[in-house]
């Protein structure tokens, strides 16, 4: 696909490097010359310097043989200029990137008007995480397939975890649990757990299930399974704005700490059943004083990465709430994973891998056949959703007698809202909704077998 991308930000970049990867042909655009060279030269992608808003830059850029343009510029209003203008000049797809909350509740009219496919917002996006994350405090990390019906889902052991010592194979028959282990992290090492893998304290593990069956699961091993009652948020920015609005929907208690009064005064006035609080959240005696050693989550969603990192590390050593902390940069992601902090959230990373998702399902109509795509394990390991269709040469056949490649996991099967841990007698048939985990890249599902 020829896909241009306006603006060489962190996204930019990210998309940049991820549907090259892919065999797209990347053309960026952007004002910063700089910006423009470095981002062409790391991931051998064309370049153009000049106003992605403008038609003679997009022409340069090659919009009539575009099939999709992607605009990640720092402003919102560009990027639906943008696209409009792509619009009209190649008829390709479009997405725009639009962040405030002023254009969250038009963002169904602004597609519908202005014909674009998809409208990115980050900040929701990765409110939609934490929210996720803290209704079961267990995890990690949530992920859904099959629009809803099944859960992938992260966490890690603890010592003395119930897990450690057992075998992948013996999950089914000690804890009577219907659930899938899909990866285990241990340290810098990822793998593909099959039937022999032995657990060990503070692996990190990815297992696929139904909601129900993970619920089971997580109860089996002493995991907390109820969300949290009460949550306190330091940062008053977008993504809070967001978080709050769900939260209180679910019932649960928002404390929020921002020391600008003028942006607490606006938050008072919106959000109505949050408590807003006026403060330093550095100032430990702040936190102690609003109870930090009871609350059940800590979100840290200042504006600086280190202040997050700080708050978080704090907040676990003198409480045990589920803590998430978001960080922007994402370059030194390898160092964040060994500190230990629960949940991290990338909203740039959220913002990317949906872009991604979509450019993989457009794919599907000429002859791929990927329906939903996440990152299990960052450039090691994906699991992607197929549809199967009919003609597939893996139809009705038992898995035990495909020959599958090193690396591939048929990880669930769904069929007529059933969901299915597969085993080596059960079949994939036409219509089935399957996820396949694995280190490979994949475009279809018979992909995953030797030729």
């Amino acid at each position: 696909m020829n896909i241009i991308i306006v603006g060489c930000g962190k996204v930019g970049q990210a998309l940049a490097g991820q549907l090259s990867e892919e065999d797209n042909d990347i053309t960026v655009i952007d004002l910063s010359p700089a910006k423009v060279n470095e981002t062409a030269a790391r991931y051998d992608v064309l370049g153009v310097v000049g106003n992605g808003a403008t038609h003679l830059t997009q022409q340069e850029a090659g919009i009539k043989d575009a099939d999709l343009l992607i605009a990640v510029t720092g402003s919102d209003e560009l990027n639906l200029l943008c696209c409009l203008i792509a619009k009209k000049a190649g008829n390709c797809h479009t997405i725009a990137r639009v962040r405030s909350p002023q254009y969250s509740s038009e963002a169904p009219y602004l597609k519908e008007e202005l014909g674009l496919a998809m409208v990115v917002n980050p900040e929701q996006s990765a409110a939609a995480e934490i929210a996720r994350v803290l209704r079961f405090p267990s995890a990690i990390k949530i992920d859904t397939f099959a629009k809803g019906r099944v859960e992938l889902l992260k966490f890690k052991l603890p010592e003395d975890s119930p897990l450690a010592g057992l075998a992948v194979k013996e999950i089914s028959t000690k804890l009577h649990c219907d659930i899938l282990v899909c990866t285990v992290e241990r340290g810098d090492n990822a793998y593909i757990a099959n039937g022999e893998f032995r657990f060990i304290d503070k692996d990190v593990i990815s297992i696929i299930a139904s909601p129900k069956n993970a619920n089971t699961f997580f109860k089996q091993i002493h995991y907390r399974t109820n969300s949290v009652k009460d949550v306190m948020i330091v940062g008053g920015g977008d993504i809070t704005h967001y978080l709050c609005e769900r939260l209180t929907r679910s019932g649960i208690a928002v404390k929020v700490i921002e020391k600008d009064p003028v942006k607490c005064d606006e938050m008072s006035e919106e959000l109505e059943d949050v408590t807003v609080i006026n403060g330093d959240a550095i100032d430990q005696q702040v936190l102690y004083e609003e109870g930090i050693e009871n609350t059940g989550g800590f979100v840290a969603l200042t504006n600086f990465d280190e202040e997050n990192i700080l708050l978080s590390l704090f907040a676990k050593s003198v409480g045990c709430g589920k803590l998430v902390t978001k960080v922007n940069r994402i370059d030194f992601d390898d160092v964040i994973r060994h500190l230990e902090l629960d949940t991290v959230i990338y909203p740039k990373n959220i913002t990317s891998d949906n872009i991604v998702r979509y450019v993989r399902a457009m794919k599907n109509t000429i002859g791929s056949n990927v329906e939903t795509l996440y990152n299990i394990i960052k450039g090691k390991v994906d699991a992607s959703e197929f549809i199967i269709k009919e003609n597939s040469p893996i139809v009705g056949k038992p898995l035990m007698e495909l020959k599958l490649k090193k690396n591939v996991l048929v990880a669930s099967i769904l069929r007529d809202k059933k969901v299915i841990i597969p085993r080596g007698g059960d079949t994939m048939e036409v219509g089935d909704s399957v996820i396949i985990v694995s280190s490979l890249a994949l475009h279809d599902i018979t992909d995953i077998i030797e030729k």
